[in-house]
């Protein structure tokens, strides 16, 4: 991804492997401060998924992945260190996807570090297909809206939602963002609306509450991220995308979602047997470390809804642009 620094513009990558260590982007300090972190043991990879340092459904995969790695390369027990990344967030399923894919890799003989590079770079690649396959939905003129950060910070680099919009402004062509800020975390605000003015894309941060007035003023589009995807279309994805998709029902604007394959999860029939991560009432209660909330009022905090397929149009994924009927096509593809 772009990153403009006092040095001028340089590509980063959210989360890499270097020599025996793991790398990231502190998403937490975004927009403040662009800050790196390093890690040298599964157990604090871990915390790093958990405490959101790396979020994003296919980063936290990769992170997983680059955590896998570093637990054979400490000669830990691998089923044991699986066993504490999956348990960190429960709704993404690319944590589970890359931990399993590396566990495979691992019961062959592969190296840690280069099985672990290969699931990075497959995802990046994807994302950029997905960005490939994408980009035409949108026209010189359209205005497009989106919901929390499916950028390049939450996939690695290229981004989901973000792909296709990257790749169409890179082409050439010109059109405006409307960035819903996302409470409680503010995802949209802080780390949606930097990769944007990163590559000079014009947008615009509202309120959540406010996309179903912008939709009726004029959207051509709304394309979202996805954490977790059923064998039926039904997903699960940032708090505030259900009503999203209900309103651009309503209204007849598009409604698509962009997600590698590594996000569907066939085992599961339908969005009902989605695990919903409820995350700490703090969140919701204070803001910059202030409390914002009366005292003695609690808050309820679900990090993620779920969506059911009718809503959506299609699935833009690296196989191409899929409706809820067609996605069983992909069904057992592999990274």
């Amino acid at each position: 991804m772009r990153i403009l620094t006092e040095q001028g513009p340089r590509d980063y990558r959210a989360v890499w492997m270097q020599g025996d260590k793991v790398v990231m982007i502190d998403q937490r300090l975004i927009p403040e401060r662009f800050h790196l972190v390093e890690f040298s043991l599964v157990e604090d990879v871990a915390k790093a998924i958990k405490n959101m340092t790396v979020r994003g459904a296919p980063a936290i995969g990769v992170a997983a992945a680059f955590g896998m790695a570093l637990a054979a390369l400490n000669g830990q027990d691998l089923a044991s260190s699986a066993a504490l990344l999956k348990a960190q967030r429960p709704t993404a399923f690319d944590l589970f996807f890359a931990v399993d894919h590396m566990l495979e890799r691992l019961s062959k003989g592969e190296r840690p570090v280069k099985a672990a590079n290969d699931y990075a770079d497959a995802i990046v690649v994807r994302c950029k297909h997905i960005g490939e396959q994408g980009e035409g939905l949108i026209v010189d003129g359209a205005k497009v809206m989106t919901h929390c950060n499916a950028g390049a910070l939450a996939t690695v680099d290229y981004g989901t939602a973000l792909a296709p919009i990257r790749l169409a402004w890179r082409s050439g062509r010109r059109f405006f963002v409307y960035v819903s800020e996302t409470r409680p975390r503010l995802q949209g605000m802080k780390l949606t609306a930097y990769e944007l003015r990163n590559e000079g894309i014009p947008h615009s941060i509202i309120v959540d509450g406010a996309s179903g007035h912008f939709m009726r003023q004029g959207v051509d589009l709304v394309i979202v991220g996805a954490d977790r995807i059923a064998a039926n279309g039904d997903f699960a994805n940032k708090v505030g995308t259900f009503e999203k998709a209900v309103l651009a029902k309503e209204l007849d604007v598009p409604f698509y979602v962009a997600a590698p394959i590594s996000t569907f999860d066939f085992a599961l029939e339908s969005g009902r047997g989605i695990v919903i991560e409820d995350r700490g009432e703090e969140e919701v209660t204070f803001m910059d470390g202030k409390r914002i909330a009366p005292e003695g009022s609690g808050a309820l905090n679900p990090s993620f809804d779920m969506t059911p397929s009718k809503y959506v149009r299609g699935f833009i994924t690296e196989a191409g642009i899929l409706s809820p009927r067609e996605i069983g096509r992909i069904k057992g593809a592999r990274i």
